[in-house]
């Protein structure tokens, strides 16, 4: 059985990979309405990566014993009107995460579960992985400036994008 004080954490964590899932999914409807099919495949596989983290966290607690408490996702807000904009956002979100992730373990290792900071390892090496690809894109829009045809070759480039299932734990 886990421990209580995780479990309340976990549901939090949950709450807030659900969030992602939303957010990205608002920043891809942006993208969708400005005909940029390239940034929308690369936000439809972040919508799918962030619901499987969630996934993960709920399948976790299922298997130690745990309750799920899903709660009220906030509607999400997406900051910039702009590429560079809105993917300075996404980098500012990924930082949160792993600032919440980073607290989940906290929490793990006050209650000495040992096998959620081994789940949550995982999710760790995860985050250096999103916030470096937040960040390869962010250069890439930042050297582009207002040049329209580099906009475009990048679009196409995040359009090759595709999502792997991962196997979390």
């Amino acid at each position: 059985m886990i421990n209580e004080k995780l479990q309340e954490a976990f549901n939090d964590q949950i709450n807030k990979e659900l969030y992602s899932e939303y957010l990205y999914l608002a920043m891809k409807m942006y993208f969708q309405e400005h005909n940029l099919q390239g940034f929308v495949n690369w936000f439809d596989v972040q919508v799918q990566e962030e619901h499987a983290h969630a996934m993960g966290m709920i399948n976790y607690l299922n298997d130690r014993g745990g309750k799920v408490d899903l709660r009220a996702i906030e509607t999400p807000i997406v900051e910039g009107s702009t590429p560079l904009e809105i993917f300075e956002h996404v980098l500012r979100h990924e930082e949160f995460v792993t600032l919440r992730i980073n607290h989940l373990i906290d929490v793990a290792e006050e209650v000495r579960d040992r096998a959620a900071i081994g789940l949550l390892d995982w999710y760790i090496k995860e985050q250096v992985e999103e916030e470096a690809t937040v960040g390869g894109v962010l250069a890439t829009l930042r050297l582009i400036g207002e040049d329209k045809k580099a906009l475009l070759m990048l679009d196409k480039d995040l359009a090759a994008r595709t999502f792997t299932p991962p196997v979390i734990g």
